[in-house]
C-alpha cells in the first residue's frame, strides 16, 4: 500500500528538481558560448594566416637579353641564377621579419638592398655580354623590386598611429612621424633630440683606395668616379643618420641605413673591379670592404 508524502517531502522534491534544471540550462549556455567563442577564434586566427606579409616581385631580365655570345653563356647563367636566389633570399627575410621596423622597413631594409644587388648583377651580366657583342644598356632599369599583396610590414609595437601607413614603403621618410604618439618629434625637431645630435655617432668604412692594384689609364676616370660615389654614399648615410635621431626600434641604424649602405658600396666596388679587369688583372674579394660601422 502507498502511503503519501509529507508536505515537506514535495517540497524538498520541487526544490531539488528546480536546481537540476537551473544547472542544466546554466551548462547549455556555458557551452553554448564557449562554441561561439572557439568558432569565432578560428575565424579571427584563419584571417590572421591568410593575411601574410606579400611577396617580391621582381621584372624578368632573361626575356630582356640579346643574344648571348657562347663565350659568355656561363658567366650570363651563372649571375640569372644569382638573381633568382637574391629574390628567394628576400622573401625569405620578409617572412622572417614580419612586425619589424615601421612603415618603411621593408623599403629600407629589404627591397633597397636587394636593387642594389641587382644592379650590380645585372651590370656583370652585361658586361659578359659586352666583351665579345653589343653591350645591353637600360638593364638597370630591371633592378628595382615591388612588394605584391599583403602591403608593408606591419608597425611595431607601440606605434599605433601608423596603422593607416601600411604600403607606404618609399614615401617620404622624413614625414614628421605624424601618428607615431610623439607629438614632440614632428618634423625630427624636437627639441629633446637636440643635445643628441652630437651622440649619433659617425658611419665609417673600410678604405677602397688603398686597396686597389694598379689601375690601367683606360679604367682610370671610371675608377675615380666610382670612387668619389663611395665617399657620397657615406656622407649620405651620416646625414641620414643624423636627421632620423630617435627613429624606429633598436635596429633601426642596422636596417635602414647601414643595410642598404653595404648594398650600394658593393655594386660601387663591383664597378671598379670590372673596370680594372676590363685592362689588367680583376682585383678579387673587394667586397669585403662593402660593410660600414656606426661608432660613438
Amino acid at each position: 500500500m502507498s502511503r503519501a508524502l509529507p508536505k515537506y517531502n514535495k517540497r524538498r522534491v520541487a526544490i531539488i528538481g528546480g536546481a537540476v534544471a537551473v544547472a542544466l540550462t546554466g551548462a547549455v549556455v556555458v557551452n553554448t558560448a564557449l562554441a561561439g567563442e572557439s568558432k569565432s577564434g578560428a575565424t579571427t586566427n584563419a584571417q590572421t594566416l591568410a593575411a601574410g606579409p606579400g611577396t617580391i616581385v621582381c621584372p624578368d631580365v632573361t626575356s630582356k637579353l640579346p643574344t648571348i655570345p657562347a663565350s659568355a653563356k656561363a658567366e650570363v647563367d651563372r649571375n640569372l641564377a644569382l638573381l633568382q636566389t637574391q629574390i628567394q633570399e628576400a622573401n625569405t627575410r620578409l617572412q622572417n621579419t614580419v612586425g619589424q621596423g615601421g612603415p618603411n622597413f621593408v623599403q629600407n631594409a629589404i627591397l633597397g638592398p636587394l636593387k642594389d644587388k641587382r644592379i650590380s648583377t645585372v651590370n656583370r651580366i652585361a658586361t659578359a655580354i659586352g666583351r665579345t657583342a653589343a653591350k645591353p644598356t637600360g638593364l638597370d632599369a630591371l633592378a628595382p623590386c615591388a612588394l605584391n599583396g599583403g602591403g608593408a610590414a606591419a608597425p611595431a609595437a607601440g606605434n599605433n598611429g601608423n596603422a593607416g601607413n601600411n604600403g607606404n614603403a618609399g614615401n617620404n621618410a622624413n614625414n614628421g612621424n605624424a601618428g607615431n604618439n610623439n607629438a614632440g618629434n614632428n618634423g625630427n625637431n624636437n627639441a629633446g633630440n637636440a643635445g643628441n645630435a652630437g651622440a649619433v655617432g659617425t658611419i665609417t668604412c673600410p678604405d677602397v683606395a688603398s686597396q686597389l692594384p694598379a689601375v690601367p689609364a683606360s679604367a682610370k676616370a671610371e675608377v675615380d668616379r666610382n670612387l668619389a660615389l663611395l665617399q657620397t654614399q657615406i656622407n649620405e648615410a651620416n646625414t641620414r643618420l643624423k636627421n632620423t635621431v630617435g627613429q624606429g626600434g633598436p635596429n633601426f641604424v642596422q636596417n635602414a641605413i647601414l643595410g642598404p649602405l653595404q648594398g650600394k658600396r658593393e655594386s660601387t666596388i663591383d664597378r671598379i673591379a670590372i673596370s680594372i679587369g676590363r685592362k689588367g688583372t680583376k682585383p678579387q674579394g673587394l667586397n669585403v670592404l662593402a660593410a660600414c660601422t656606426l661608432n660613438k
